[in-house]
């Protein structure tokens, strides 16, 4: 009898090891900030943001088809999402490629974890919609939109399902540089491929994709957040041989001081940058174009 026992637990041993993944967890997408946590070395801090406007680089995100978000979605290659490692979850955000100048509206809704020198992960769909290469990565900059990630999140748990829904269609536009005013003017429609009239503040993104001037730049390794330039001065001593200097940083009602690193003309060497920061003992480096 044991040996019967002994074979029928082994057999549904293995049968568990060859069942499929069980489905994301019910209940639909919930607002997520979540705890610190540390992402190569180096500390990330979630927070709900009133205000985010950053440049830095992105990469594909991939991970398997039916995956748990953050915020308890589905990740969809097909859908227009995002990943952050600081942004609240569900966030809407507005993504610009700054080498080709295409941009579109994303939804952040999970927490990118892989890379310390990544501001934002996105899906293939996403990085096929603005051009990225590959195998690259892109220099981007990411603006949050404020209403809407408001609307999003206080709309959670009521009314029709949230989705990270496919795009409507393509669009250009003539539009200004990133962080000017957009001026006005006709819009010249690409491509259609399907209509969506859900309410965008339920969370549907229309998957309109606009053209800026393309503003690529140089990278820099940048530690931000100083509020006195001696205290810039300070840390400064610990990137000695390094091509470092203190910089101003105009933000809110103040200036603040930050240690910009570079320039560097190539990903691995910002990268290169980034780890000789953490190496010296100071926290909290960034990559940016500038």
């Amino acid at each position: 009898m044991s040996i019967r026992l002994a074979i029928a637990g082994l057999l549904l041993t293995l049968l568990s090891c060859t069942q499929p993944a069980p489905p994301p967890p019910a209940g639909g997408p919930k607002y997520f900030v979540g705890n610190p946590f540390q992402v190569g070395g180096e500390w990330k801090y979630p927070r709900n943001f009133a205000s985010y406007d950053v440049t830095g680089l992105s990469e594909v995100q991939n991970q398997p088809t039916g995956a748990t978000t953050a915020d308890n979605e589905a990740y969809d290659p097909n859908a227009l999402q995002a990943a952050s490692a600081v942004l609240q979850l569900p966030a809407i955000v507005t993504l610009t490629d700054l080498v080709t100048g295409r941009s579109v509206d994303v939804r952040v809704n999970d927490r990118l974890a892989d890379n310390p020198g990544r501001v934002i992960g996105v899906t293939p769909r996403v990085a096929a919609l603005l051009g990225f290469p590959n195998d690259g990565v892109v220099e981007v900059e990411v603006t949050l939109n404020v209403q809407r990630t408001a609307a999003l999140d206080g709309a959670l748990g009521q009314g029709p399902q949230l989705t990270a829904a496919p795009e409507a269609g393509i669009q250009a536009q003539s539009l200004a540089p990133p962080g000017q005013s957009t001026p006005s003017g006709p819009v010249q429609q690409l491509s259609v491929q399907s209509a969506d009239n859900t309410d965008p503040d339920q969370g549907t993104l229309s998957g309109v994709v606009t053209e800026v001037t393309p503003a690529p730049g140089p990278l820099w390794v940048q530690v931000p957040g100083f509020g006195r330039s001696g205290d810039a001065d300070d840390t400064l001593q610990s990137l000695y041989g390094l091509p470092a200097a203190v910089v101003p940083v105009f933000g809110g009602d103040r200036t603040l001081w930050a240690i910009r690193i570079g320039p560097y003309h190539s990903v691995a060497d910002a990268d290169a940058g980034l780890q000789a920061v953490l190496q010296r003992g100071v926290s909290d480096p960034e990559i940016i174009v500038r």
